[in-house]
């Protein structure tokens, strides 16, 4: 399909000029149409040429008046217009015409190849116009396609623009205005605006809460290494995720309850079996020094089974505010619980603690954690070898701590399953998980500012798993909590 030739509209008084101008164009392959006078100009130009070559003196309206009614037009306002006169050749009509919006202005005599180079130079610019306009267009529509509202705002942190989600994030009662200033306008919408004053090098991130939804604010600089650069807010809703994760959680806890009441069962069993041959023997027999060794001996059982039911009432139980926790204390009652059913698979639980710092943090959250961790190792260890828990004081990245590792002799992680350990729902046992475990333990130790990680080893001769957990004592204290939920 061939070319269409770009068309130039000619409007002059003077008949001669009009036919010296159109064959030069049209020599240059372009396609001509005149006008005489300054109404003529402006009803074609509804019809959209490439380029109006304008004549400053029309009989009727001024070229001046003409081309400003042409920009002034938002259907006309793109055309390139040049013009051009023969009696008007000073600088302050140059200037007026430019004023007025003329691309160009050429005086007569006008040489031919001036001409032509001009309008070339129009048409170019007029494409390049085009193309930056149709890509103007389409990133606007990809900004406001955006699920996620998007702001941004400059150095001197007033808001420039944003998409149509983060107006809808807004509402009506604090709409986004161009100039605001961010700082207020974070502080009266979200009750806060620290993260627009982090370093630049860094990305804040917090959530708030507005009325019943859960907002995430991410702030982050354009180029922080040229100084004061604009900023780029993202404000997500993310109050659905936020209770897929807690239906989760609780899924998680109510099977981790599953589990340890069958560990509880092994635990309790023993000592009912001997706390009930005790008393029948105590009322079977005649002495009365042998009955009180025997009801000795059943108010020993008595204690155990006491003291294995406050451990299971405080497995799951929560404070509502971090407090202090002995780390090692904790995972001694973990493996107390779940010492039964690993010897029940020939496995040995070792113990090896060391003193280390208090941290704050949540007691429930971490027996459960810690809890998931001791089980899955019994489960993965090979009959007759030992699992090796180790509780120490550490330091790490500038931070004190505890850190806790649990090492099984198992068959270890084949290397392509080991990336997916921690993602949700991924499962090694089949019906018998429910592939949450570690995906919850992960999020209940990044609360605690912690970390938790593994290595893990398939060889025949030394294969085998490790799980660490590190927690720092600065992660999580009562007063840092009360400002997050504030």
């Amino acid at each position: 399909m061939p070319e269409r030739q770009p068309r130039i509209l000619i409007v002059d008084d003077r008949e001669q000029n009009r036919y010296v101008l159109c064959r030069v164009l049209r020599q240059a392959s372009y396609e001509c149409v005149e006008a005489s006078k300054g109404v003529e100009a402006l009803a074609l130009a509804a019809t959209l040429p490439d380029v109006i070559v304008l004549d400053v003196n029309l009989p009727d309206i001024s070229g001046f008046e003409v081309c400003r009614r042409l920009k002034s037009n938002p259907v006309t306002s793109q055309i390139s217009v040049l013009q051009i006169s023969a009696s008007m050749v000073s600088s302050e009509n140059k200037t007026r015409a430019l004023e007025a919006g003329a691309d160009g202005y050429l005086i007569h005599p006008i040489d031919g190849t001036v001409l032509v180079a001009t309008v070339r130079s129009l048409l170019r610019l007029r494409a390049a116009e085009a193309v930056a306009r149709n890509a103007a267009e389409q990133w606007q529509a990809t900004f406001d396609a955006l699920s996620e509202g998007v702001a941004l705002v400059g150095s001197d942190r007033q808001l420039i623009r944003w998409n149509s989600a983060f107006e809808a994030l807004c509402g009506s009662d604090h709409p986004p205005v161009a100039g605001a200033d961010m700082a207020r306008f974070l502080e009266e919408l979200f009750g806060t605006n620290e993260m627009l004053f982090q370093r630049a090098e860094e990305q804040a991130r917090s959530e708030v809460t507005l009325e019943n939804r859960t907002i995430q604010l991410t702030v982050r600089q354009v180029n922080p290494e040229s100084g004061p650069s604009p900023t780029v807010i993202v404000v997500s809703d993310i109050t659905d995720r936020k209770l897929a994760e807690y239906a989760v959680r609780t899924a998680e806890k109510l099977a981790a309850t599953g589990k340890l009441a069958n560990a509880i069962a092994h635990e309790i069993n023993n000592p009912l079996e001997s706390l009930t041959n005790l008393v029948y023997l105590a009322q079977s027999s005649d002495s009365a020094e042998t009955v009180q060794q025997y009801l000795a001996g059943a108010n020993t059982e008595l204690a155990r089974i006491s003291r294995v039911t406050k451990q299971s009432l405080s497995f799951h139980r929560e404070t509502r505010t971090p407090v202090a926790i002995d780390v090692g204390g904790l995972v001694a009652d973990v493996i107390d619980l779940f010492e039964k059913s690993a010897i029940a698979r020939r496995v040995h639980l070792v113990y090896d603690p060391q003193p280390t710092l208090t941290i704050y943090g949540f007691p429930g959250q971490l027996r459960q954690v810690f809890g998931n961790l001791v089980r899955n190792a019994a489960e993965a260890a090979k009959p007759d070898t030992e699992i090796r828990i180790r509780v120490r004081p550490c330091h790490r990245a500038g931070r004190e701590g505890t850190r806790v590792t649990i090492h099984d002799r198992g068959n270890g992680i084949p290397r392509n399953v080991q990336k997916m350990m921690f993602d949700p729902f991924f499962t090694t046992k089949e019906l018998r998980g429910s592939g949450l475990g570690l995906w919850v333990s992960r999020n209940l130790i990044l609360q605690h500012k912690g970390s938790i990680r593994f290595r893990s080893s398939t060889r025949p001769e030394s294969s085998g798993t490790i799980f660490e957990v590190f927690l720092p004592v600065t992660g999580l204290t009562p007063d840092h909590h009360a400002q997050d939920e504030i």
